[in-house]
């Protein structure tokens, strides 16, 4: 049996903020293949684990290791050791995500139940943890259903395979902790803001519980914190709430000169907010980044603080052969690192709530995302079905909870590749969409449509979304590549009031004889699609499918059973195929020129010439906090000069010159800039070399043997 030890920073029982305790350590897990959905446990395995189990770490997910036949009712236990200090502190058990259904014991007793792989819940334990030794068990269900999401995607079942289109990881796929308090606690907070030239107005709405036996006159502070670590604006409030009672308060703050995020130059403030007791005790503390930008669709155009932008991107699946779903950080940030080296300024990171690290990457990056439940390829019977329609309003309300306030979050998506076309697709769309606009008024409500690129009419659910985004796969499923521009015509004629996003486009593997001649086709898909989408403005921007191949049972090569879906501008271990250089080519949104400044036949120096993509391309948006980094190498391999310097703002077609130099030296030069964005991203550059000519030499000393004899 596992056993799980912690310690409080300080004395045990003394006054102190709420504080998280890490549980990912510590865990037992068993499979129970074929268990009945609604089955209790088996009654010893609340005393003791069962003979055969396997310790583990969580994140976890044991489909990684135990092949695609892995379903059934997956289970983990561990002890938990806490302090006699602790009684009568408020506890609860934070999950960051179990997948799919879990059912949660505390020593013997049922704590709560979740449904729902990819977001956060908590359970109130209080009364059920007692000093010493505690059991905690998990029992992760993972197997699919009509009403679940993700669920059957029943508009596949004439091909007999109704499996969704990637991995079910099953298990305790995020982070799991104990949460300690004592006599407050803030929930989350709201953020708002609006914006004028010379200030943000900044409001956030702070839910709070009296945890306590006793009404309580909280302090409530709130804190923007500016880029610079600097604070900007304090707003300072009191709230009564009765014992057992929940509440919101209301906070504004008023920062002058407001640093804005951009695309590509993430700018962040931190809001912090403080609860204290009548004693000025500190109760808990909660921060979330928000970004002070404007976003706004006019005329069919994107426009990101008053100017049009047009964007590209790639998706990413929560997935890779190490980790399976259950991602850590590392991996995460691996990722995103590449994405921003491909210029990814816009991407669905498909198909499901995604962890906050993604979202956290993508907000210092300036990408624009657009999260989605994972509903796909349901029938209409299946969004008729008021099941679906209850979990799914459940489902992104709990994204947008833990999701909401990040500045990268352009719009939800509602579903992907179902019967939108339907009487029931229609009901569905206008039900989560008032939903969301509840819960989050100020972001635009779309979902994505493969349907709109076979037949482009007009449909009712699409005419509701706030912009259409399109699975366009013209080359392989959607039809002849050379049909991507007369549908780009009807899409026009069918909705002259939508933008049009490509959420998807590329090459699946299964369409070329083997690996290595599908990235050939991808690479000449990529470059034709998108040129394509940019000769029509009202494409607001590109997401190509797929950063990296990920695992699945479905569109693989023939004769697989499962194995990885060969899609990605890398494999699955993230190894670069030749279609990733040509991405990152083709979506520089700078280019840099260089020349040379002389004295005499000596190179001293240079005069580069930075240019913004030109207004109107795909992609183009204007280039905040760039800067050049330059270095010159003698043919000696010396240092001749080196430097950096930051650059004004670039808008879409603008140029800009920057001169530098050095002391002068008769040498080969090599000379290489960088353009790079405000987080230190690659974004584009030029090597020169200069060799100076000699004519009449020769590089080696002659050969004796080969000169003409000269007669004496």
């Amino acid at each position: 049996m596992a056993l799980a030890f912690f310690c409080l920073s300080g004395a045990v029982g003394d006054p102190a903020a709420a504080e998280q305790v890490d549980l990912d350590g510590g865990w037992s897990f068993w499979l129970a293949k074929g268990a009945p959905a609604e089955a209790p446990p088996v009654p010893n395995w609340l005393d003791a684990d069962p003979a055969g189990a396997e310790a583990v770490t969580v994140p976890h997910s044991w489909n990684l290791t135990r092949g695609a036949d892995a379903d059934g009712v997956g289970w983990y236990a561990r002890t938990l050791i806490l302090p006699d200090g602790l009684a009568g502190r408020h506890l609860e058990l934070h999950f960051g995500a179990v997948f799919y259904r879990a059912r949660i014991w505390v020593n013997g007793v049922a704590a709560g139940a979740h449904e729902g792989g990819h977001t956060a819940f908590d359970l109130d334990v209080t009364r059920l943890l007692k000093p010493g030794a505690n059991r905690i068990l998990v029992a992760a269900d993972d197997r699919p259903g009509f009403a679940t999401i993700p669920g059957y995607a029943m508009r596949l079942a004439g091909s007999g395979n109704v499996w969704y289109d990637w991995w079910r990881n099953g298990g305790i796929t995020r982070d799991v902790s104990l949460r300690i308090a004592e006599g407050g606690l803030i929930r989350r907070q709201r953020i708002g803001q609006t914006l004028t030239a010379e200030t943000a107005r900044v409001t956030t709405a702070v839910a709070l519980e009296n945890i306590d036996h006793r009404p309580h006159a909280y302090r409530l502070t709130a804190i923007a914190i500016d880029p610079d670590g600097r604070e900007a604006a304090r707003s300072d409030m009191r709230a009564t709430i009765a014992a057992g009672a929940a509440a919101q308060s209301v906070a504004t703050l008023a920062i002058a000169k407001p640093q804005l995020w951009n695309i590509g130059a993430g700018k962040l403030y931190r809001i912090v907010v403080e609860l204290r007791d009548e004693t000025a005790r500190l109760l808990d503390r909660r921060e979330d980044t928000i970004g002070l930008r404007t976003i706004a669709i006019r005329d069919r155009r994107l426009y990101v603080n008053g100017l049009a932008v047009r964007l590209t991107g790639v998706t990413r699946h929560q997935d890779s052969p190490w980790e399976g779903a259950a991602e850590t950080r590392g991996t995460i940030l691996h990722d995103m690192r590449d994405l921003a080296a491909l210029h990814v300024t816009l991407t669905r990171p498909v198909h499901y709530p995604q962890p906050q690290a993604v979202f956290d990457a993508a907000d210092r990056a300036g990408m624009l995302l657009i999260p989605e439940i994972p509903i796909w390829q349901m029938k209409a019977s299946q969004l008729g079905d008021p099941r679906l329609l209850t979990l799914a309003k459940a489902m992104m309300g709990e994204m947008i909870a833990e999701s909401g306030n990040h500045p990268s979050v352009l719009g939800w998506s509602v579903m992907n590749e179902s019967d939108a076309a339907s009487p029931e697709g229609l009901a569905f769309v206008r039900a989560m969409k008032a939903h969301i606009r509840q819960l989050d008024p100020d972001r635009f409500v779309t979902f994505a449509d493969s349907d709109i690129a076979i037949r482009p009419v007009r449909v009712p659910a699409l005419a509701e979304a706030d912009f259409v985004l399109a699975n366009a796969y013209f080359g392989t499923w959607s039809g002849a590549a050379n049909r991507v521009e007369p549908w780009l015509d009807a899409f026009q004629k069918s909705y002259p009031d939508k933008m049009l996003v490509i959420s998807e486009f590329g090459w699946p593997g299964p369409f070329s004889a083997d690996s290595a001649s599908a990235d050939v086709a991808r690479t000449a898909n990529l470059q034709e699609q998108l040129a394509a989408f940019a000769g029509c403005p009202f494409v607001g921007g590109a997401i190509f499918w797929s950063y990296q191949d990920y695992r699945s049972n479905k569109n693989l090569f023939a004769g697989q059973a499962d194995g990885l879906v060969d899609h990605g501008l890398v494999d699955g271990d993230r190894q670069r195929r030749p279609s990733y250089f040509a991405w990152e080519r083709a979506t520089r949104a700078v280019s840099a020129s260089a020349a040379w400044t002389m004295a005499g036949d000596i190179p001293t120096g240079f005069t580069a010439t930075v240019a913004g993509a030109a207004g109107g391309a795909l992609p183009s948006y204007p280039l905040v906090g760039h800067r050049l980094r330059w270095r010159a190498i003698g043919g000696d391999r010396a240092l001749l000069g080196e430097g950096e310097q930051s650059l004004a703002t670039i808008a879409p077609g603008a140029t800009i010159s920057i001169a530098a130099g050095w002391t002068a030296r008769a040498t080969p030069v090599t000379l290489t800039i960088d353009i790079l964005t405000a987080d230190g991203t690659r974004a584009g550059g030029v090597v020169e070399t200069f060799r100076p000519f000699k004519a009449g030499s020769a590089v080696f000393p002659p050969d004796s043997a080969q000169l003409p004899k000269v007669s004496q």
